[in-house]
C-alpha cells in the first residue's frame, strides 16, 4: 500500500483545510473536522484502503485496519501538519466548542436505561401474547383455547404470571437500571423501586377507582395527607425518582467521612427519596405520565390511520437519527395502562418500515449485477425483515438512496392500512415478519396483510426504479465501506490461495463467547475489519490463539496484530474505545516482531479498572485478510476457557 497516496486521497476528501485534530486507535483514524459537512463521502468510500466510516460523539472516524492504520495517520499528519493529540484528547477537542443538544443527551439517558431492561420486557411480552393467544375468544372459534381444552387452564395461569410479573414490577427494574445510569448503587435503586410496589399500597392499576370510591388510605406525615398509593408499571415516576436517589446519595458520599459512610449514606438517601417519593414526587410524575399517555391516545385517535401513515413515512429517517431510542419509554407507559390504551401503535409502525427496508434491499439484490454488493443484499433484506434494519439501511439503500426512499413511502402505504383497522401491538417483540406474536389477536391478520403490502410496495418500487435507470448498478456503487473484510479489492486471488493454509486459532482469553454482530462497535459488529468471534472475559489474561509473529503490539497494550504461521492475520483488540485509557490497566509481555507460540501469554488487563472506569471489556478476536479464506467461523460455544479451540479459517479450494 501507498501510505502517502492513501493520506493524500483521505486529506482531499476530507475537504480543504478540514482536519483540526487527529489520533488513531489500532484498527481506525479518529478525526476532529471543522466542518463534517465538507466531506466528499463519495470520493472517501472510493478509497481502497478505506474499509469504512462513521461519526460519533464528534469524531469523524475513517477504518483502516490493524497493521497499517498509524502509517497511514503518520502520512496524513506530515502531509497537514494536523494537531496531534491521544485518543482521550481527541474525545475532549471533538467536544471543545460544539453546542450540546439536550434533546439527544435526554434520548441517549434513556436509551442508557432502557437498554438493559428491554430483554425481561421482550421475553414478558412474547409470554403475555402466548396467553393472549391462549385466552383469547373468537381467534380459533367462538371459544378460547382454554375454554376448548381446560386442562390447559393451568398453564395458561403460570405463563399470565410470568408475563405479568416485568410489568408489575417495572419500577425495580428501572430503579436499577437508571440509577446505575445516574451514577447511584443499583441496589439502592431496586430497593426503591420494591417500595413502590408493596403489597401494602393501593396496587398503582386500582389508584384511579379507589380514590373514586373512597377507598384510598393515607398516611397523616407533617399534616398532610399522603395516599398510600403503588406504582406498578410506572416508568415517569420511577426515573425521576431514581434521579433523586443518585443525587443524594452522591450529596451524602462527598460530606460524610470514611469511618461512617458505609453504614449511614444508603440509609439517609433512602429515606428522605421515600419520604419525597410519596408526598410529591410519586403524584406529580403519575399526573405527567397520565398526562403524556392520554395526549398520546388522543393523537393516535385524532390523526388515525392518517398520522398513522405519516409516522411510517418517517420512521426509518427517525432511526437514523437515533430519536427512535427513546420510544422503548414511551412504549412501556402504553403496555402498561394496556386496559386504557388498548395497546402500542408504535411498534406495528417499527415492523412496517423494518419489513419496508429489506423488501427495498431485496430488489437491489435482484437488480445489481456486482457479487459483492448482491451478497450484501442478500444477508442485509433478510436480517431487516427479521427486524435488524442497520445492514440494509446503512450498507445498502442509504448509498443507493432511491431504495431508501421507496422503502419509505411502502411503510407509509402500510401503516396508513393498519390504521385503518387500528392495529395495536398488547406486548413488546420484534418489530418484523414475526411479529405479529405480540399483535393482538384479533387484528393479526390485518398486520400479516400490512407486513405483505409493506415488502411488496418497497420491492416493486425500487425494482422497477432500479431498471429504468439501470447504470445505478455500475460497479463505482459499490463503496468500500460494504466490504465486511479487510483486504484489498485488487489483491491478486491465485496469490492469496498459495499464501493461506487452514488454521484453528484458540481463545485469546477465558470467558463468554460473544457474536460479532452483538458487539457495541460499528466497526466490528458490521464486520468492517473482517470476520471473527469477541468474547466476554472473566480472566485479564491475554494469550497467543497461534504460532506466528507478533506483527504489531500497540504503545496503549490494549490491541496485539499476529501474522500466523499459516498466514492468517489476526487482530486482537481488548475492550471498546480502551486506548483511551493509554496503557492503563494493561500490561504486556512482547514487543512488535516477537516470535509467538499458541498460549505464550501476551499480557493482562485489570478487567475491574475497566468496569470502574465504564469500559466495555469485550475482546474480540478478528481476522483481517478474510478474504484471502474461503471461510472463518466460530466453533459453537457458549463459554470458551482460554487457550481453547475457538475460531477456524479454512483454505479456500480451488
Amino acid at each position: 500500500m501507498d501510505y502517502k497516496k492513501v493520506a493524500q486521497e483521505i486529506n482531499d476528501a476530507l475537504g480543504q483545510d478540514n482536519l483540526q485534530a487527529a489520533a488513531h486507535c489500532a484498527t481506525r483514524l479518529r478525526l476532529v473536522l471543522k466542518d463534517s459537512g465538507k466531506v466528499n463521502q463519495a470520493a472517501l468510500d472510493n478509497i481502497d484502503a478505506v474499509k469504512g466510516t462513521f461519526e460519533v460523539n464528534g469524531q469523524f472516524q475513517i477504518i483502516i485496519g490493524a497493521g497499517e492504520v498509524n502509517k497511514v495517520y503518520k502520512e496524513l499528519v506530515a502531509l497537514t501538519n494536523v494537531k496531534e493529540v491521544s485518543t482521550s484528547e481527541v474525545k475532549e477537542e471533538a467536544a471543545t466548542g460544539k453546542k450540546q443538544n439536550p434533546i439527544m443527551d435526554f434520548i441517549k439517558v434513556l436509551s442508557d436505561i432502557f437498554v438493559p431492561i428491554v430483554p425481561a420486557l421482550v421475553a414478558g411480552g412474547l409470554l403475555m401474547a402466548l396467553n393472549n393467544v391462549l385466552t383469547a375468544e373468537h381467534l380459533f372459534g367462538p371459544q378460547s383455547v382454554v375454554q376448548m381444552y381446560p386442562v390447559l387452564q393451568d398453564y395458561a395461569g403460570i405463563i399470565n404470571l410470568l408475563a405479568s410479573a416485568p410489568f408489575a414490577f417495572l419500577p425495580i427494574l428501572v430503579g436499577f437500571s437508571a440509577t446505575k445510569r445516574f451514577g447511584g448503587n443499583p441496589y439502592l435503586g431496586a430497593a426503591m423501586g420494591m417500595a413502590m410496589v408493596m403489597p401494602d399500597l393501593v396496587n398503582g392499576y386500582g389508584v384511579a377507582n379507589a380514590i373514586a370510591d373512597g377507598t384510598m388510605n393515607y398516611w397523616h406525615i407533617f399534616g398532610m395527607d399522603v395516599a398510600q398509593a403503588g406504582y406498578q408499571g410506572s416508568v415517569l415516576p420511577v426515573l425521576a425518582v431514581s434521579w433523586i436517589l443518585a443525587t443524594l446519595e452522591k450529596f451524602f458520599h462527598k460530606r460524610i467521612s470514611n469511618a461512617f459512610d458505609f453504614t449511614f449514606t444508603p440509609m439517609l438517601a433512602l429515606i428522605i427519596t421515600g419520604f419525597l417519593t410519596f408526598m410529591f414526587v410519586g403524584p406529580v410524575m403519575r399526573g405527567v405520565s397520565d398526562g403524556l399517555t392520554d395526549g398520546l391516545v388522543w393523537l393516535y385517535d385524532t390523526t388515525g390511520a392518517i398520522g398513522l401513515g405519516v409516522f411510517g413515512l418517517f420512521y426509518s429517517p427517525i432511526v437514523i437519527t437515533g430519536l427512535h431510542q427513546s420510544f422503548p419509554a414511551i412504549e412501556t407507559t402504553l403496555l402498561a395502562e394496556v386496559a386504557k390504551t388498548g395497546g402500542s401503535f408504535i411498534f406495528p409502525v417499527a415492523s412496517m418500515a423494518n419489513v419496508a427496508q429489506g423488501g427495498a434491499a431485496l430488489a437491489v439484490m435482484f437488480l445489481t449485477k456486482n457479487e459483492k454488493q448482491k451478497s450484501l443484499a442478500t444477508s442485509a433484506s433478510i436480517s431487516a425483515l427479521l427486524g435488524i434494519t442497520e445492514p440494509a439501511i446503512f450498507g445498502v439503500n442509504l448509498k443507493l438512496k432511491f431504495p431508501f426512499i421507496c422503502a419509505m413511502i411502502a411503510s407509509a402505504v402500510a401503516t396508513t392500512f393498519i390504521g385503518f383497522f387500528h392495529v395495536l401491538a398488547v406486548a413488546m417483540g420484534p418489530a418484523s415478519v414475526i411479529g405479529f406474536i405480540s399483535i393482538a389477536p384479533k387484528s393479526i391478520p390485518y398486520y400479516m396483510i400490512g407486513i405483505i403490502i409493506s415488502i411488496v410496495v418497497a420491492f416493486i418500487t425500487t425494482y422497477l426504479y432500479g431498471k429504468k435507470n439501470g447504470h445505478l448498478f455500475s460497479d463505482a456503487t459499490v463503496s468500500s465501506d460494504t466490504n465486511n473484510t479487510a483486504v484489498e479489492i485488487n489483491e491478486d486471488p491465485e496469490e492469496s490461495i498459495e499464501s493461506v493454509q487452514d488454521d484453528v486459532l484458540e481463545s485469546p482469553i477465558a470467558g463468554e463467547v460473544v457474536q460479532l454482530k452483538d458487539v457495541n462497535d460499528p466497526v466490528f459488529s458490521q464486520e468492517m475489519m473482517g470476520k471473527g468471534i469477541a468474547i466476554s472475559p472473566n480472566d485479564g489474561n491475554v494469550y497467543a490463539p497461534a504460532d506466528g509473529e507478533l506483527t504489531i503490539v500497540y504503545d496503549s497494550k490494549h490491541a496485539y496484530g499476529i501474522m500466523t504461521d499459516k498466514k492468517a492475520e489476526v487482530l486482537i483488540h481488548i475492550g471498546i474505545d480502551t486506548v483511551q485509557l493509554n496503557g492503563e490497566g494493561f500490561t504486556t509481555e512482547k514487543t512488535s516482531g516477537d516470535i509467538v507460540k499458541k498460549g505464550d501469554l501476551l499480557g493482562t488487563v485489570d478487567l475491574e479498572l475497566l468496569k470502574e472506569k465504564g469500559y466495555d471489556s469485550t475482546v474480540m478476536m478478528i481476522v483481517t485478510n478474510t478474504n484471502a479464506f474461503s471461510n472463518v467461523e466460530a466453533l459453537n460455544k457458549k463459554e470458551v476457557a482460554a487457550k481453547e479451540d475457538l475460531l477456524v479459517v479454512t483454505q479456500p479450494t480451488e
